[in-house]
């Protein structure tokens, strides 16, 4: 029967807790009118998964599949099934990390609906730590032909999220000086890959120094220590003298990012903050609001931001950095390993489960 991941609840508080994984055999499941059957190849982790394991994340289900990407291989359809759809079944898709957000550039569509990721989720059952899956058709997205399916699984949620932060909030273009905040992350890695094929100026702030080198491998202008005080100043003198200022600051940590970059920002310049790992404050400061700097939340995104981005990703032949792959979804330890990676944050993008361990892997290119 096939395989299913979960995460077991035991006792414990909040951040204190770590639920340990499950595997679960279940029934294949039968795909029902305007539903695909996709045998999942591939599933990627991301912080999200890591708060989930120590209840540090709202609506957690332990009965529904675990993680929010997948990358697997139409295997059949429901009835009444669109024809572009029934063209599908022996095709790679992406699976929308999503459900609930359909079009709105300002957020979910109906605010009485609800929108929640998927994965561990009181609010959906679709989840893509398991074997099969069955889902609506407008939620998979036939898959960039150039991508191997680890790559595959580790563009959904990191693409949807820096996607919408970039492109949506920051409005990112050609030309434009753009900061891109902890580098090395799935979210950050996949904004400078996007910025960088949009032909913006990049620059990066690590903890890491070789970090900061793997990122100008990438594309990147230049980077800065986020852990030296002067950082700001450092990176004030690598912008170029034709236009030495930033265009737009994108941020997943909070903290003192205001503080440290207003004095970069042009008048007018955008902050798009899609997480704060650091500190879930910020400050807002006076000198913020006399240049009329605008500080943007973001959250994931729309089905629609998302076809958009798998569009650019296809156009543009963009490959989504892989940190490390594990193989097989019932190699438990594995999987935990590379959670403690997560954990420590050892990753230079994203962590990948080939849920077959006979998965060909001739395509991936792996950062070590």
């Amino acid at each position: 029967m096939p395989l299913q991941l979960t995460v077991k609840k035991i006792d414990g508080k909040p951040g204190q807790v770590y639920y340990p994984l499950q595997l679960n055999t279940i029934p294949k499941p039968t795909p029902g009118p305007g539903e695909l059957l996709i045998r999942l190849r591939s599933c990627a982790l991301n912080h999200r998964d890591l708060f989930i394991r120590q209840h540090l994340y709202p609506g957690i289900s332990f009965e529904q599949p675990f993680l929010a990407d997948g990358y697997g291989v139409v295997e059949s359809t429901g009835p009444s099934v669109s024809p572009a759809a029934s063209q599908l079944i022996g095709k790679p898709v992406l699976i929308t990390p999503s459900r609930g957000w359909i079009s709105s550039p300002d957020g979910p569509d109906d605010p009485n609906q609800p929108w929640t990721v998927i994965g561990s989720s009181q609010l959906t059952d679709a989840g893509t730590g398991q074997e099969y899956i069955v889902v609506p058709e407008v939620e998979a997205v036939p898959a960039p032909e150039h991508l191997s399916a680890a790559e595959g699984a580790a563009l959904p949620l990191v693409g949807l999220t820096g996607w919408r932060a970039l492109v949506t909030k920051a409005q990112a273009k050609p030309g434009q000086n753009i900061l891109v905040t902890g580098i090395g992350g799935g979210v950050a890695l996949q904004m400078l890959q996007f910025a960088v094929a949009m032909g913006c100026n990049v620059f990066v702030t690590s903890g890491n120094a070789e970090k900061i080198e793997k990122a100008k491998k990438m594309g990147a202008k230049g980077g800065v220590i986020y852990k030296e005080k002067d950082w700001d100043k450092q990176l004030m003198k690598q912008l170029p003298k034709d236009r030495p200022y930033l265009d737009a600051v994108v941020d997943g940590a909070g903290g003192d990012v205001v503080a440290r970059s207003v004095k970069l920002l042009k008048s007018g310049g955008v902050i798009s903050s899609y997480g704060m790992t650091v500190s879930p404050k910020m400050d807002w400061l006076m000198q913020a609001v006399l240049k009329n700097v605008e500080l943007k939340g973001s959250t994931m995104g729309s089905r629609k931001e998302f076809e958009d981005m798998v569009a650019f990703v296809r156009e543009k032949g963009i490959r989504p950095v892989v940190s490390k792959v594990v193989k097989g979804l019932d190699n438990l330890e594995g999987i935990d390993e590379l959670f403690d990676e997560m954990r420590e944050g050892k990753q230079f993008g994203k962590l990948v489960v080939l849920i077959d361990a006979k998965e060909d892997q001739d395509k991936i290119s792996v950062e070590h």
